[in-house]
């Protein structure tokens, strides 16, 4: 499955770390706030439909963060806004840790996510310009097992800062933790150039504007643009539900502690990491919707067994891998499929709109689950939200094409000849 490693460039390989690097820290400081949910709510008084808002905020956010950074990265190239996309939520993730009540908190988690929409968008697109089509699905996959990597490192933390420190202290020090990406941007800066598709179109880039914003709407792009949203939202709809509140579900009905939830997180992040792996693998083996169609379904029925079969806290803890692996694989393929849809022109627009708009949307099912404990058990909410929102993906899947082994230059000529005939 690895193999394919070898035959990369220099600069693939430096790429593929640089976007590596940023997924892994914007997966650790993402996570962070799942972890101090419990802690605020006892500190704070607040109710879990409040928690589970501050969550949304920030997806929301992030939903404009990445739209923007997109368009701003057809214009300005995307390694300088991958590098901003990096500083930006390292400093409003440190900033939360000073969070004084539930206004401040949503205020910080709702700029943080601008940052946070903003990586996956110039990242994503970065590496499919500089990947090569034989290797862009398990080029960009493997990127993104820094998503598993991320919340891994998160949970230790999160572990041993808890343990060490007081409750009411160690949630703000795990935010303070969240400032060290930044450092990574000094590497960034120095390795890694910008991709040969946005160099050879420079001179011809669109000009920054709500015209290039709203490009994505227009002629053919428009539908593909709908249905790719509502796909990404049903995916992210669906992990938003398991990943958010399975801390909460440990501690609060299972009734681990601080420390044992870290554990058994740290373990479903090693699922995770065996999803992309397959997903990566799987999205140039067997095709990229394939590999989304299998994880919906897996998803599904992990997620039920999961919450329902009765086994102990041993059985629980293994049943962490099998659920994240089916969880997580369908990520894998997002990036390559977007890169294969939209031309470089509007790449880094398109790709930005549609999975931030997708996790935004989806980020309801949060609030949702919070609300929904109000007239049903925590697990019940978690299994109806999380398969309503697999059922979406599976829908609008049927209504996308495959993209395994397009070329990205023949999209160009595609978009080109379609301006072409427009203006004739």
């Amino acid at each position: 499955m690895l193999a394919w490693l070898r035959d990369l460039t220099s600069r693939e390989r430096r790429t593929m770390l640089a976007c590596w690097g940023g997924w892994t820290l914007d997966g650790f400081d993402q996570q962070l706030y799942s972890y101090v949910v419990p802690t605020v709510i006892a500190v704070w008084g607040m109710s879990t439909g409040a928690a589970g808002t501050i969550g949304t905020v920030t997806v929301v956010t992030s939903s404009f963060g990445g739209w923007f950074a997109g368009a701003l990265a057809d214009r300005f190239g995307r390694v300088r806004m991958l590098q901003i996309a990096i500083l930006w939520y390292s400093v409003f993730t440190f900033l939360c840790g000073f969070a004084r009540n539930f206004e401040q908190l949503f205020i910080l988690r709702g700029l943080h996510g601008l940052g946070f929409g903003g990586e996956w968008a110039t990242g994503a697109v970065l590496m499919g310009e500089v990947i090569r089509d034989k290797y862009r699905g398990r080029g960009v996959g493997f990127v993104q097992t820094g998503a598993a990597v991320g919340p891994g490192l998160a949970a230790l933390v999160y572990a041993g800062l808890f343990a060490i420190l007081p409750e009411a202290i160690a949630w703000r020090a795990l935010f303070w933790v969240g400032i060290l990406p930044a450092l990574f941007v000094l590497w960034v800066r120095r390795s890694i150039p910008e991709s040969e598709a946005f160099e050879a179109r420079r001179n011809r880039s669109a000009q920054l504007g709500i015209a290039h914003l709203l490009s994505v709407f227009r002629g053919p792009y428009l539908w593909l643009t709908i249905k790719v949203s509502l796909m990404v939202m049903g995916a992210q709809g669906g992990v938003w539900a398991v990943g958010f509140w399975m801390p909460t579900y440990l501690r609060t009905v299972r009734h681990l502690s601080a420390s044992g939830t870290g554990l058994y997180v740290a373990v479903q992040a090693f699922g995770a990491l065996i999803g992309f792996l397959l997903g990566a693998y799987l999205a140039d083996a067997i095709g990229r919707k394939w590999t989304f169609m299998i994880s919906a379904i897996a998803t599904i029925i992990m997620v039920l067994v999961y919450l329902y079969v009765p086994v102990g806290n041993t059985g629980l803890l293994l049943l962490g891998i099998p659920l994240n692996t089916a969880i997580l694989m369908k990520f894998a393929p997002m990036g390559p499929f977007m890169t294969e849809l939209y031309p470089t022109a509007i790449r880094g627009t398109g790709q930005g709109f549609c999975y931030n708009a997708g996790r935004a949307i989806g980020s309801v099912f949060m609030t949702a689950i919070g609300f929904a404990t109000a007239i049903m058990p925590l697990g019940t909410a978690i299994a109806l939200f999380s398969t309503l929102a697999h059922v979406l993906m599976i829908v609008m899947l049927l209504l996308l094409p495959e993209t395994r082994g397009r070329a990205i230059a023949s999209l160009d000529l595609e978009s080109s000849g379609a301006v072409s005939r427009s203006r004739a």
